[in-house]
């Protein structure tokens, strides 16, 4: 069948597009199944993965590769066997994985071990291939492609710039903070206030955790940390009795740092007994950490990636009900190679959106 539309994109050919060098230019899609939707691409959040991937920094990316997987548009081509009750016409998302079978829903038949990491049936939305052998590319284009099990309506009360770095950005804490029972009765640490931490405060304060605390180097952020709803603020580098001030004060903690050089001990020992400790932020190096700190207290280290479809419509919904709105940065998406060269130097508060302008 064929369509009225081009499939063109920022593509990404060797690890200088990183730095701002990638190439608009056409593609082809993977090929179209009838599980298939066509997405005519409004807005694309911009997250640090891209980065990551565009330069290989968390491995080897096969290059040519389109990034972005925070898409947002509307539905132009729906296929006969779609999922969703998508229909032409609908507006659409789609996050971090655009086929996947993850736990918490349940492994699927075939394969029982119900884990993204482990599950053969596992395609990433962009850098990845689908199991037709298709090339998985990502939203910084014109229109994508996707599978419809992780093509998502958006609810009406979300803005499009709203929503779109929620299928990244915000499951990825949203996740983590529900599955540990972040509400009432619990006080919860997140530590930086920046893409991804910014999204933890918002959700930690729509879910009424009792105490909801930032945690960032630096005083200067102090002022956004409490504008974003921050009961209480640490600036780990302008107080040298951060730690000993705030010994065993969590029950959570959510880590949204993707240094390598973190006080990850330091972190730990603001736990209260049996808290935990989720880390979400994905370093290019390894991490290291004391065993006692551990052992002490009966403390817990863990991780989180993304979330589940259900999972992902019940934060969608409760963004809508809680009117929650992330801080966001509109760019033309004929700019992306700037705004990528703005994300490394660390300038957007808190996240950047690619915005097609036709």
């Amino acid at each position: 069948m064929s369509t009225e539309y081009n499939f063109e994109g920022w593509m990404g050919d060797d690890i200088s597009s990183s730095e701002g060098k990638m190439a608009w230019r056409e593609f082809e899609p993977k090929p179209w199944e009838e599980t298939d939707v066509d997405i005519k691409v409004t807005h694309c959040g911009v997250c640090g993965s891209d980065l990551h991937v565009l330069r290989s920094g968390w491995g080897a990316t096969e290059y040519p590769c389109i990034v972005g997987h925070e898409i947002l548009g509307v539905a132009v081509r729906v296929g006969s066997k779609a999922e969703n009750g998508i229909k032409v016409g609908d507006v659409v998302g789609v996050g971090a994985q655009s086929d996947a079978c993850l736990g918490r829903d349940g492994p699927c038949a075939p394969c029982s071990v119900g884990l993204t990491q482990y599950c053969p049936r596992s395609v990433n939305t962009y850098n990845d291939r689908h199991r037709n052998n298709g090339k998985a590319y990502g939203g910084y284009a014109s229109y994508h492609r996707a599978p419809s099990h992780f093509v998502f309506k958006i609810p009406s009360g979300l803005s499009p710039e709203s929503a779109a770095p929620l299928l990244c950005g915000g499951i990825t804490v949203y996740s983590p903070l529900k599955y540990h029972g972040a509400g009432p009765g619990k006080k919860v640490g997140i530590v930086g206030i920046g893409g991804l931490g910014h999204f933890a405060v918002l959700f930690a304060k729509a879910l009424r955790a009792d105490e909801v605390v930032g945690i960032s180097r630096r005083e200067t952020k102090r002022a956004d940390a409490m504008s974003l709803g921050c009961d209480d603020y640490i600036a780990t580098s302008d107080d040298a009795d951060w730690v000993k001030k705030n010994q065993g004060r969590f029950d959570l903690i959510i880590s949204t740092v993707s240094s390598d050089n973190m006080p990850f001990d330091d972190y730990l020992a603001l736990l209260a007994h049996g808290g935990t400790l989720v880390q979400v932020g994905v370093p290019e190096a390894p991490i290291s950490l004391k065993p006692f700190s551990l052992i002490v207290g009966r403390k817990s280290v863990t991780g989180s990636c993304i979330g589940s479809p259900d999972e992902i419509r019940e934060m969608f919904q409760l963004a809508a009900d809680k009117h929650i709105k992330p801080w966001v940065e509109k760019r033309p998406m004929k700019d992306a190679n700037q705004t990528l060269i703005d994300l490394e130097a660390g300038k957007p508060r808190f996240r950047y959106v690619l915005v097609n302008e036709s």
